[in-house]
């Protein structure tokens, strides 16, 4: 993983952390998750400025969705915020 792979991962497992707070009364549960992570990361860290640009919100709630289906479906032996943090940098970062 590269630095800003590191700094998206580091970034979803806040995203994480805060989202299960703020639906603490649900255990987590939200179904809607993607959307809740978009805004989060877009408007409340430093997602934007790591990436080098700002992602349109429902481009990264679409992103989301998706990795989380492949994430589900292939199982991998990695933790999803690593596994989703390459695949976030590789759609957004710099060409």
């Amino acid at each position: 993983m590269t630095e800003t792979d590191d700094k998206v991962r580091d970034l979803l497992h806040e995203a994480g952390e805060t989202h299960h707070i703020v639906f603490r009364l649900v255990d987590g549960v939200d179904d809607d998750w993607a959307s809740w992570y978009s805004e989060w990361l877009i408007d409340h860290s430093e997602l934007p400025e790591i990436l080098g640009r700002r992602p349109v919100r429902s481009e990264l709630t679409w992103l989301l969705v998706q990795l989380d289906k492949e994430y589900v479906e292939g199982s991998p032996d990695e933790p999803w915020e690593s596994w989703y943090a390459r695949r976030v940098v590789a759609h957004f970062g710099p060409g």
